[in-house]
């Protein structure tokens, strides 16, 4: 007895169908690390406007000494590696969704992954450096 496979899908419940994820069985994931993504970038931004808008000036030595302060490395550490992984789960749709030709898709992507590591990490670095009082 063969089934056809439409008829299968229409008589999944709804929770059934989402979790097939589709033909690439990862989008589901993808969407929702980029909505928790955009959720923590909301709290840490407005975290870090705050915390701008409470210092008394801009300039170097203030910031230097902000960022020196008790906890404020870890959100800021938070901040840039949330928003470099957001940044490359949206950079990869637009890839995946405008770029057709495999190999030019092939290589933006793993550039596109590569440069958002680099950014992240190095981003990361500055924060500890400055934090743990490496010279300038």
């Amino acid at each position: 007895m063969s089934r056809d496979p439409e008829v299968e899908v229409t008589r999944r419940s709804p929770l059934g169908r989402v979790r097939g994820f589709g033909s690439a069985k990862e989008g589901v994931g993808h969407w929702w690390s980029q909505r928790l993504t955009s959720v923590a970038l909301i709290v840490l931004g407005c975290w870090f406007v705050v915390s701008m808008l409470s210092l008394p000036s801009f300039d170097y030595a203030t910031v230097v000494a902000w960022m020196r302060r008790g906890w404020t490395a870890l959100p800021l550490i938070l901040f840039a590696a949330v928003a470099a992984w957001h940044s490359e789960l949206g950079i990869r749709v637009i890839i995946e969704d405008y770029v057709h030709e495999v190999g030019a898709k092939t290589l933006a992507l793993a550039l596109s992954t590569f440069l958002h590591a680099v950014i992240g990490v190095a981003s990361v670095l500055a924060v500890l450096r400055v934090a743990f009082g490496a010279a300038p």
